[in-house]
């Protein structure tokens, strides 16, 4: 006897739960490609500089922002105080609050508890490809979600893997030492939708290059940025009113 039409259909929300998972993982693959080699070749600068194998998955899973992990490694190995390598990195990624102000509009009455997953997984990668996904389709949080942990499970694996066996790769071997830049023109082309995005990008680089001459220390990356973003705004509403 056939007993196929017997059985029940599976859930509605079964049903809505893995598109958007799998529109999460199509989306993230191209950041966990990338975080692989950058996150190898963190794990090998963090083994060279004497970070035992738990310091580093310990790192990835509290910190999870390369370039404050690379800094912190970096002052480590040159025997800088634990109070420079604490304000320095807090300076890199104050930028973080910036990102997380510009998705704040997308999620308006969320639960507290999912903001806060959420916001946990928030890098550059995940903030722009979530940023361009909310303005262009209908992207639910739940796969931004995916996006935002998926990449993080990869690079706590990847940084973990590089200090395992990363000390018999050469470094700067195919590339690595220019991965993490490399991403980062990536992510400034794709975020580049006009004129006046390619203007803020433009300024964004020649106030960051006069502050790092002018200026010592980090502040550039978030002194530039936010001079930029509100010079842009600015030329932005005043174009809106013409």
């Amino acid at each position: 006897m056939n007993t196929e039409h017997l059985a029940p259909p599976p859930p509605a929300d079964e049903n809505k739960k893995l598109p958007l998972f799998r529109q999460g993982l199509i989306a993230s693959w191209p950041i966990c490609l990338g975080y692989i080699p950058i996150g190898m070749a963190l794990g090998v600068l963090a083994q060279q500089a004497g970070f035992p194998v738990w310091a580093v998955a310990m790192m990835s899973i509290l910190v999870f922002a390369g370039s404050a992990q690379f800094i912190c490694v970096a002052m480590v190995a040159s025997g800088a105080a634990a109070l420079a390598i604490i304000l320095t990195t807090l300076v890199v990624n104050l930028r973080h609050a910036l990102m997380s102000s510009a998705l704040a509009i997308h999620f308006k009455g969320v639960n507290r508890w999912f903001l806060s997953l959420f916001s946990y997984g928030i890098t550059d990668e995940s903030f722009a490809v979530n940023m361009a996904k909310f303005r262009e389709t209908d992207w639910s949080r739940w796969s931004g979600l995916v996006v935002n942990q998926s990449a993080n499970f990869v690079w706590i694996l990847s940084t973990i893997s590089g200090c395992l066996i990363g000390q018999f790769i050469p470094q700067g071997a195919f590339g690595i030492d220019y991965a993490l830049t490399a991403m980062f023109l990536c992510l400034l082309v794709y975020q580049l939708h006009g004129p006046i995005y390619i203007l803020t990008a433009v300024i964004t680089a020649i106030i960051s290059v006069l502050w790092y001459i002018l200026l010592p220390g980090e502040s550039y990356i978030v002194g530039a940025s936010m001079c930029a973003a509100t010079i842009g705004y600015l030329i932005k509403r005043r174009r809106r009113r013409s």
